[in-house]
């Protein structure tokens, strides 16, 4: 599309053509919002439509000029007139190709997202940094949603058709009147853009505002996973480009965050006796995207949030777990499987960023291989990936696991099918990969041992092997039937386990990395996306069981454990010990720049600066009515509010001193 030349034509140009990038961005968003409504859970009469526009437009702007702000220098660069044919030829294509790539990235994270619970950040390129199978991935996910590489075709060719180019001027040699007014214009319309841009960029146009950051969205909305509605991913990428996830926010006095909460565990003299006779062995099973929602053994009762029983993907676990021990909630601290290990297993949580993916990640750490190995116990870690997938090969090195069995490891063992096995996408099928690591527990460990183990089949793309169709009936959404895979694969575990002279004497944890797929509102809510199974599993039958009321997450494993054991060292870690009479029963998460703080039946949330909703979760399992002005809750709230600020500013603070390990002033001297 043409316009009449002028001096004025370049300055219209640019102004028709970013109205356009709004435009298509905002279509993006809806084909986001549509496939992804089932996710939200909102009230959609309780959010603000004008709130909704206004967010969506200030994170637009901000990605829009950040994109194009070197195609608007260029387009508004008083430059002769007889150059400009091929100077808007080059423009044109700049302005094509840059805002293709942010409305593709767009519509890719309207997938993608569904896994993470947020917009995709810059540590995405970290994370898959060493996967070779992405390609296939993309690929296969391209066919199942064609729908959307329909659109973004369509918006390319908007892009591209209707973009406005200033004609070329019909006068070989234009009045030096025509060009002193040319220039004019454009030299105005430069400087007034350059200040603009910075402006939008920031988000705000006053001095004192603060370049807005993913945490603003949470101002135009409900909840932190609605967020994701009012951002766009090109924004999300540009700023956490090169940043620096750690930072001490100062809430507190250094000499009063002890007093409040203190990631220090010193064992008293009753704590070292162990809860159960011999030294025992202790196996963590980190299952994929084995949500809480999945398990009828915690949705076999009613409940406030729970009416009706509900189907059950997973007759193993519901029999495994009626003889473990167990909490009525129990809780992620990440939405991601590349912050299940060290949660699980080194009792640090996610804040901000993946900690395998931090500079933080080279601080020296504890965890259970680390304290155990101190004490005698041979270790190993088990996943059946490519050996270098997600850094969990350096990640088990630095937490102190003496060997690492991966996809290589199950390859050169002849009694495997070896790559025969693999599942196409990620990794040897949990059932073959199972039935490996309860043969290499007792040929290559020695008792006492501990071992890490973590699943895959249960994740996308979905498949299971082509000898189990048609034995899965699975359920509404697609991750069910390999749910089902994979319980069954794990009873198998069980079986030949059972068989092994270690297993009466060794304590198996079972947790999940994150939440999935969901289908009932409560599990998408901020409480019900962080909603997994924790559970220990005693053969001995010495360890009490039963649904115990009280809250556990997933970095309450460690210190849990090593008490269990009657662990006599001091050691670091920043979860509880669930045998601790004295210990408040609480658990913390992030997500979309909101940390939440779970105490009994309240979750309180908080964005860095202000608290933003207080919520029973128990009565109010949908979390529609916020308790954070009620004055009947304010006493509460400010409690909950101290002891989170205190949590995330120690962690902080620990992670950029290099501090999660014990230090002699720990102990005082």
């Amino acid at each position: 599309m043409k316009i009449k030349s002028s001096p004025y034509s370049n300055v219209v140009a640019v102004l028709l053509n970013l109205a356009m990038a709004y435009i298509l961005y905002m279509v993006t968003r809806v084909a986001f919002v549509l496939e992804n409504w089932h996710l939200f859970s909102v009230d959609w009469d309780q959010l603000s439509m004008g709130e909704l526009l206004a967010g969506s437009l200030r994170f637009d702007s901000s990605a829009i000029l950040y994109t194009n702000c070197f195609w608007i220098v260029l387009m508004l660069l008083p430059l002769h007139l007889k150059e400009r044919p091929w100077w808007h030829t080059m423009c044109r294509w700049i302005f094509v190709v840059v805002n293709s790539l942010g409305l593709c990235l767009n519509l890719v994270d309207s997938v993608y997202s569904q896994f993470t619970g947020r917009r995709t950040t810059a540590t995405f390129f970290s994370e898959f940094s060493n996967e070779g199978n992405l390609g296939g991935i993309f690929f296969t996910e391209l066919a199942n949603h064609w729908y959307l590489v329909l659109l973004g075709l369509a918006l390319i060719a908007a892009l591209w058709f209707l973009y406005v180019k200033p004609a070329p001027t019909p006068h070989p040699q234009p009045s030096a009147l025509n060009l002193r007014h040319y220039y004019l214009v454009n030299s105005l319309a430069l400087l007034v853009a350059i200040p603009f841009s910075i402006f939008a960029m920031r988000g705000g146009f006053t001095r004192d505002t603060r370049p807005i950051t993913i945490s603003n969205a949470n101002q135009y909305v409900h909840s932190p996973q609605q967020a994701s509605i009012v951002l766009n991913t090109p924004f999300s990428l540009i700023r956490t480009i090169g940043k620096r996830p750690f930072k001490d926010p100062h809430y507190l006095p250094e000499e009063q965050l002890a007093s409040i909460y203190s990631p220090v565990h010193i064992p008293s003299d009753a704590d070292t006796i162990p809860l159960l006779p011999g030294r025992r062995n202790v196996v963590v099973l980190i299952l994929e995207s084995f949500s809480r929602e999945y398990i009828g053994y915690y949705n076999s009762t009613a409940q406030p949030s729970n009416p009706q029983p509900r189907p059950s993907y997973t007759p193993f676990l519901d029999s495994l777990l009626a003889h473990s021990l167990t909490y009525q909630h129990t809780f992620a601290n990440g939405r991601k499987s590349i912050d299940a290990m060290p949660s699980a297993l080194t009792s640090v949580p996610f804040f901000v960023e993946p900690f395998i993916l931090t500079p933080s990640s080279l601080n020296e750490l504890s965890g259970l291989a680390d304290c155990l190995g101190r004490q005698g116990y041979s270790s190993a870690f088990f996943h059946g990936a490519p050996n270098s997938s997600m850094g969990f090969q350096a990640f088990a090195r630095s937490a102190g696991f003496q060997h690492y069995l991966g996809l290589s490891e199950y390859c050169d063992d002849p009694r495997t099918g070896g790559r025969n096995d693999f599942d196409g996408h990620w990794a040897i099928w949990d059932e073959e990969f199972l039935q490996f690591t309860a043969n290499a527990i007792t040929e290559r460990l020695h008792e006492p041992f501990m071992v890490g183990f973590f699943s895959a089949s249960s994740h996308h793309p979905f498949r299971i092997p082509e000898r189990y169709e048609g034995t899965f009936a699975g359920g509404p959404l697609p991750i069910h039937r390999t749910i089902q895979y994979s319980d069954n694969a794990l009873r198998r575990f069980f079986q030949a386990a059972s068989q092994q002279p270690w297993f009466r004497n060794t304590l198996f944890v079972l947790t999940a990395d994150h939440t999935n797929q969901l289908q009932y509102p409560e599990s998408l809510t901020s409480t019900g996306l962080f909603s997994i199974p924790i559970a220990i599993y005693d053969p001995s039958g010495q360890l009490p069981t039963g649904l115990l009321p009280g809250v556990m997450q997933q970095i309450d494993i460690m210190p849990t454990i090593l008490r269990i054991l009657g662990y006599d060292q001091p050691y670091a870690a920043f979860g509880k010990d669930m045998f601790n009479p004295d210990e408040t029963p609480w658990a913390v998460n992030y997500s979309n720049d909101i940390y939440q703080y779970i105490e009994g039946d309240y979750t309180l949330l908080f964005d860095g600066q202000q608290p933003t909703g207080l919520y029973n979760y128990v009565l109010d399992p949908l979390q529609h009515h916020n308790l954070l002005a009620d004055p009947a809750h304010s006493e509460r709230r400010d409690r909950m509010l101290l002891r989170l600020k205190s949590i995330v500013q120690t962690y902080m603070v620990r992670m950029t001193t290099d501090h999660l390990v014990i230090r002699p002033d720990d102990l005082g001297q």
